[in-house]
This record gives C-alpha cells, sequence and structure tokens, in this order.
C-alpha cells in the first residue's frame, strides 16, 4: 500500500510557508493580504500534480507572485479599498533615541519604512524589485510572472531599485522627517490651509480605523479640508513612532485614549496619514498618559 500522496505534498508546502509569507508581505505590506495569498497558493497546489512539478519551491514563488501581482494591479485599479502600511497589529512606543536593547526595534522601523517607500513603485516595479532584490529570483522567472522578457524585468527592476535608492532615506524616521511631521501638526492646529498643503503629497491619502471600519480620503485638499479631525478634544499628546513611523498618540483630558496618528513621509511631503480612534485598538496600547 502506498502513502497517500498529500502527506508529501504537505510537507513541501509547510518547509516553505514562511518564506512564502515574508515574500508575500514584502510585495503587498499587509499581513492579513499575504496569509490570504499564501493560502490561495496552497489551494492551488492542491490541485497540481505534483509530479509534473520540478521544484516545489520556485513553482510556489512564481503562484505567490502571481497572485500579488493581481492583488496591487486591483489596488491600483481601486485606490479607496487600497492601503499599504499594515496596522493591524500596532506598535506604539516613544519617539526617543533608542536604547540598544531598542536596536530589534529600530531594524523594523527601517523595514516599515521601505514598505512606504516601495508603495509610490508601480505593481510591476515593486514586484520586480522585491522578488530579485530581496529574495534573488532570477530575472526570467520574474519575467514569466510579469509576461514580459528577462532583459525587459531587469530594466524594470533597474527603474524601481532607482526610486528607492532616490528615496528610501528620507522614508526612514529621521530629523527633517519629523520636521514635516511638526509642520504638519502647528498647521492643522492653527487652521492655516496654505501651510498644510505645501507640507501634503498631492496624492497624499488618509486613513481612519473607526469603531465601524475604515475611511479612506484621497488627495491633499480633501485632507487639508478635514484637518479639524487632527485637534478634536486632545488634551494632551506626545510624539510616538507606530510601527516604526513617526506619529503621535493624544489623550483627552480625563486620561483616556484619543488617537494615533502615523505620517509616511518621502521626500519632505507627508503621503500617507493612518489615524486610529478605534477606542478597542487603542485599549490595546500600552502607553502612559504624559500628565
Amino acid at each position: 500500500m502506498t502513502s497517500h500522496p498529500s502527506s508529501l505534498v504537505t510537507e513541501a508546502f509547510e518547509a516553505q510557508r514562511d518564506r512564502l509569507r515574508t515574500v508575500a508581505y514584502r510585495v503587498l505590506g499587509s499581513h492579513a493580504d499575504a496569509e490570504d495569498v499564501v493560502q490561495e497558493a496552497w489551494m492551488r497546489l492542491v490541485r497540481q500534480d505534483t509530479a509534473n512539478i520540478g521544484n516545489v519551491a520556485g513553482w510556489l514563488t512564481t503562484v505567490v507572485g502571481r497572485i500579488s501581482l493581481d492583488l496591487l494591479r486591483s489596488r491600483r485599479a481601486h485606490p479607496e479599498t487600497a492601503y499599504g502600511q499594515d496596522f493591524s497589529d500596532l506598535l506604539v512606543t516613544p519617539d526617543d533615541d533608542p536604547a540598544p536593547d531598542e536596536q530589534v526595534v529600530l531594524a523594523d522601523s527601517v523595514g516599515l519604512a521601505l514598505l512606504v517607500v516601495l508603495d509610490s513603485l508601480t505593481p510591476s516595479e515593486r514586484l520586480a524589485f522585491v522578488l530579485h532584490d530581496m529574495f534573488a529570483v532570477p530575472f526570467d522567472e520574474i519575467g514569466q510572472i510579469l509576461g514580459k522578457s528577462a532583459d525587459a524585468t531587469k530594466m524594470i527592476a533597474s527603474r524601481a531599485r532607482r526610486k528607492v535608492q532616490a528615496t528610501d532615506r528620507s522614508a526612514v524616521p529621521g530629523r527633517e522627517h519629523r520636521e514635516v511631521v511638526q509642520a504638519f501638526r502647528a498647521a492643522a492646529l492653527g487652521g492655516d490651509f496654505q501651510a498644510l498643503l505645501r507640507v501634503l503629497d498631492p496624492n497624499v491619502k488618509l486613513t481612519v480605523d473607526t469603531p465601524d471600519g475604515v475611511v479612506v480620503t484621497l488627495g491633499a485638499t480633501e485632507v487639508a479640508a478635514g484637518a479639524r479631525m487632527f485637534s478634536g478634544e486632545v488634551a494632551r499628546h506626545r510624539p510616538v513612532l507606530v510601527n516604526g513611523i513617526p506619529g503621535q498618540m493624544s489623550w483627552r483630558s480625563d486620561g483616556t485614549p484619543l488617537s494615533v496618528i502615523a505620517f509616511a513621509v518621502t521626500e519632505g511631503r507627508i503621503t500617507a496619514i493612518h489615524i486610529v480612534v478605534d477606542p478597542a485598538t487603542l485599549a490595546s496600547i500600552h502607553l502612559p498618559d504624559p500628565a
């Protein structure tokens, strides 16, 4: 009696699961989407005759790449449902100089800042850059996903690399990054519409997590017009890093958390703002009221 092939398929897949999840997360910037992509890759694998798959790891990488590319293109076609940074697991820390035992957090911050830069790439550029530069997937294999020749794929990855190199330093939290955030905060509190427009990227995306769901606003004019939400009932606030991105946490006068705001900054302008006002999410953040 021969063993059931599903056990071999399962073993082969599980050996690749963590790597596939990492690939999908780097391409998509969302843990939830990455999990969905990996699950879909598994479903496609079990429908295949694995005897015809010479390299299971390579086959799975290609499938994950194709599914991720379709998702990226869908986001581009429907920006109102798209998002880059994944704030399902909030890591909020005081925005101070890192102590030696916080170096791991800082390293994660740089990785998350890179995701902000990757959001500026086209779907093809992002996939080519991530697969080749981060995971050493050959250009001919990436080209099969993109429907391009290896030479054309190499050019796409090179173009993406130039964009990343031009912007990744400004995406990593630094003094200039924080100064832009401070300028926005001052303009919002002062109701200075023109000053807001100066620090907002024309295509800035505002995402607000509320108890009733996520609300997305696109464009500098629309975001600036709604900037009064940044003051609201704020009694106290302090600078924080939100998943490695500069922002602030605010409290009401009674000491209850009001909001957490994260700002993505590229080339001196705010490209994305993410606000969390959902009380259940805020309750999970253990950061003391600065009063």
